[in-house]
């Protein structure tokens, strides 16, 4: 299954068989290295969000655990971020930009691969965020991201969607490598990418947005 550039899909984040967060986003390419797609500044995103409003990351997960939830609809709070899903791979990378829209810095998100669906109206990539990142600077030099909160959500084990946490670390090692060398996609490939003039944002998700996850 390949995407045509330019169409609209959705990127969704599944917890547990939930949707944990979704973002409307444009598709750059489509090609044997992998899927490459632009969240535009404002586009529509929607997140998963107790009763009370708040985030996962705004409370212990072990209350988390045992909330309900709902799908909370917004916007994308800052500039825009080019993904790059690699075919089969257990991450994704994204070019971080700054207020200026100015490349920052690399940002390896680990998770499951995508599983991709299309219903003819709308189309989208469904995978599983392992919560372990890695940021990786224009220097090369880089850092592990929310460790803390992988630590402490892999002590439910009934509830976490991380089976194997060496597995997400040794995924993380090997991209770090790549990283380290400079080799793609860390070379400087899409640092400097812009979006064709004719691609809008649109004001809301597409309908279907929340149809079941495939994963």
């Amino acid at each position: 299954m390949r995407f045509e550039p330019g169409r609209l899909i959705v990127h969704r984040n599944v917890r547990r068989g939930r949707i944990g967060w979704v973002r409307a986003a444009r598709v750059v390419s489509d090609d044997d290295r992998g899927l490459v797609l632009w969240v535009a500044r404002n586009s529509p995103v929607a997140s998963e969000v107790t009763e009370a409003g708040l985030g996962m990351r705004a409370v212990p997960f072990a209350e988390w655990v045992s909330s309900s939830y709902r799908l909370a609809a917004g916007r994308w709070n800052g500039p825009p971020v080019l993904k790059f899903l690699p075919a089969g791979a257990s991450h994704s990378v994204w070019w971080f930009r700054d207020a200026h829209d100015r490349f920052a810095a690399w940002y390896v998100n680990l998770e499951e691969p995508g599983v991709r669906w299309d219903d003819g109206a709308l189309a989208g990539v469904d995978m599983v965020d392992q919560d372990l990142d890695v940021v990786v600077r224009p220097d090369l030099g880089w850092e592990w991201k929310d460790e803390d909160e992988f630590v402490e959500r892999l002590a439910f084990p009934a509830h976490y969607w991380v089976a194997d946490p060496d597995a997400v670390r040794a995924e993380g090692k090997r991209v770090i490598a790549l990283a380290e060398a400079g080799e793609f996609p860390f070379d400087g490939t899409w640092c400097d990418f812009a979006p064709p003039a004719e691609w809008t944002t649109p004001d809301e998700l597409p309908p279907g947005w929340d149809r079941p996850p495939v994963r």
